[in-house]
């Protein structure tokens, strides 16, 4: 993998091009998912199958918190990524030091309220039972270090509008790795129990903030920000916030999903429906890091060129992306419908969780195949700045339709409902983006091509 500057995306051939951006966006979503998953397998093996499900419960929180950077992060990066191809350097530093100010802000903020209402999120989250107080324990320590994380995403979608997917590559690899050596000796050696987990993954926070920031101050950055570039603009907080607000709404859409079928699970089946359900969410991570990749690479791509005019190589984009995802989201399919009882047993050794879990995932992946063309299509939106189109079908899969289907299924086939609802989910979604998907090509990039 080859260095790529930012001119690069405007005209080396797409093909190759989004290989060299997705494959390093794939190693660095693999790496993290692994660390998440082998972090659930050691909880799982050397603390218990609570553990796991109060980890599940704690998430929606740290995510959310982390997706804030995440969403800034995006949002300022199709701008970047459109002005870098426009050739307005000085908007893409404005922005960046925007992107850095907001982050700050509002995640220190949201940590400290986090930290005020523990006794009620917690719970609220479906930490009951016996999961309330691991899950108490892990949240208070994770959140100190969720700030860092917070950067780290914002940080991280910046470096790839530059072009540079290796080095965003390694700001996610060496957190994972730290991780795990930490989780070793803080579980394992030092016998910390939920406590060491959860300073594991704070320290592994900072680690990676450590990365970001020796790249920005390398001279590996081509954004190279001063004081006044921190200081925050009207119109750029504005476009940020709309374009940013398509993921911020997915993550918050994502946590309520977890307090959701948290709570259904636990009403349903107790503490170890719960745990199957925190499986099958490390499953999610990591399973689809292929498809997460390509989604990943093809953003600066179709941001630059469509900032640059080059339409027909946007189009090209957008269908070459597609075809590569699809193919990896059917070996995704055919290796989860074939091995589901070899991919529970790794996590636990829980009789009940080890039984009922691999038709519950069977039925989660089940529309794996098609859901490459769900999103490409919501970030091509995200890309070329159309907030509100992006918002929409972003929100269509998990929001509009998984949502109603999961409040109304389980009443009439209990925890397959569940189930049942995310593969109903998946292929509603993908219908809906792909009908305006097409529409949206037709009328933009046909016409100005032509």
């Amino acid at each position: 993998m080859s260095k790529i500057s930012s001119s690069q995306l405007g005209s080396e051939p797409i093909g190759s091009l989004l290989i060299k951006q997705a494959v390093p966006a794939s190693i660095g979503i693999l790496v993290m998912s692994l660390n998440i998953v082998v972090d659930t397998i050691f909880v799982g093996q050397w603390i218990g199958a609570v553990a796991i499900a109060a980890i599940n419960v704690v998430l929606p929180v740290s995510f959310f918190i982390g997706a804030l950077g995440m969403a800034i992060g995006i949002g300022g990066s199709s701008i970047i990524s459109r002005a870098l191809g426009a050739g307005d350097k000085g908007k893409a530093l404005r922005t960046f030091g925007n992107q850095l100010s907001l982050t700050l802000l509002f995640s220190v903020s949201f940590v400290l309220m986090g930290l005020y209402f523990v006794d009620t999120l917690v719970p609220s989250f479906g930490g009951k039972g016996a999961i309330f107080e691991p899950a108490k324990v892990y949240y208070k320590i994770v959140l100190y270090g969720v700030p860092f994380l917070a950067l780290c995403m914002m940080g991280n979608t910046v470096i790839r509008a530059e072009g540079k997917p290796k080095f965003a590559m390694y700001a996610m690899m060496i957190p994972s790795v730290g991780n795990l050596i930490m989780d070793y000796l803080f579980i394992y050696i030092l016998d910390w129990g939920m406590a060491g987990a959860a300073w594991a993954t704070s320290i592994s926070y900072v680690l990676c903030f450590g990365y970001v920031l020796y790249f920005f101050l390398s001279k590996h950055s081509e954004l190279k920000l001063k004081l006044p570039h921190l200081l925050l603009q009207l119109s750029l907080v504005r476009e940020i916030g709309a374009l940013g607000f398509v993921t911020l709404a997915r993550q918050a859409v994502v946590s309520i999903i977890y307090l959701l079928v948290n709570n259904i699970l636990f009403n349903l089946g107790g503490e170890s429906s719960v745990a199957v359900y925190a499986i099958i969410g490390r499953m999610l991570m990591f399973a689809l890091f292929p498809v997460l990749g390509v989604t990943q690479g093809f953003l600066p791509i179709a941001g630059y060129n469509y900032g640059a005019h080059h339409y027909e190589r946007v189009r090209e984009t957008i269908n070459t992306s597609i075809k590569y995802a699809s193919l990896l989201a059917t070996i995704v399919f055919l290796l989860i419908f074939i091995f589901p009882e070899t991919i529970v047993k790794v996590f636990t050794s829980d009789v009940i969780v080890v039984e009922n879990t691999p038709n519950a995932m069977r039925w989660v992946f089940a529309a794996t195949p098609i859901i490459a063309l769900q999103l490409i299509g919501a970030a091509y939106f995200q890309a070329i700045g159309k907030a509100i189109p992006a918002l929409l079908l972003t929100l269509s899969r998990q929001g509009f339709f998984f949502i109603p289907l999961v409040l109304l299924l389980p009443r009439f086939y209990g925890e397959n409902g569940v189930w049942i609802s995310f593969a109903i989910a998946d292929v509603l979604s993908t219908i809906v983006t792909g009908y305006f998907l097409n529409k949206e090509i037709k009328k933009d990039l046909v016409t100005n091509f032509r």
